[in-house]
């Protein structure tokens, strides 16, 4: 059984791993985990930043992260989902949804009233996944750009 619970700084390690896994699997250019772990452990003590972690009886299997930014137009901040990750052979089986749902609740509890995150246009699946859990592009579809989601924390 997959549990998902708000990471800590000491999760660090972890998280760095697990994000050096996600760039790696889409080879995209990425520092090593231990300089990730160093950022995580920044990030983490700072209250504009937070991480859901997710593991069964096997260890890590995914996680998110989400940074709050001040917003002119609501009184709480904005929160952005930079990052969402589910180890390949455990995908569509329910955890990123998990993760999600918690990454969205936590960030009701910061006071941001809206989510955004940004999706490379070509990645149809995960463009399914965000809408699906109700957010929505903002932005026109042209070929090779990242796109904007945009729904309710």
């Amino acid at each position: 059984m997959t549990q998902v619970r708000r990471a800590t700084p000491a999760d660090a390690g972890v998280l760095a791993r697990l994000l050096w896994d996600f760039n790696t699997e889409f080879e995209s250019e990425t520092d090593d985990a231990d300089v990730l772990a160093g950022r995580f452990a920044r990030l983490l003590a700072l209250e504009t930043a937070y991480a859901v972690l997710a593991e069964d009886d096997t260890g890590p299997v995914g996680f998110a992260l989400v940074t709050l930014r001040p917003a002119i137009w609501f009184d709480g901040p904005v929160a952005t989902l930079d990052e969402l990750y589910v180890v390949p052979h455990l995908r569509s089986a329910g955890i990123g949804t998990q993760v999600l749902d918690l990454s969205r609740a936590l960030a009701r509890e910061a006071g941001a009233p809206e989510m955004h995150i940004n999706v490379d246009e070509v990645d149809a699946d995960t463009r399914r996944f965000y809408e699906r859990h109700g957010f929505v592009n903002v932005e026109d579809v042209a070929d090779g750009r990242m796109l904007c989601y945009v729904g309710t924390a």
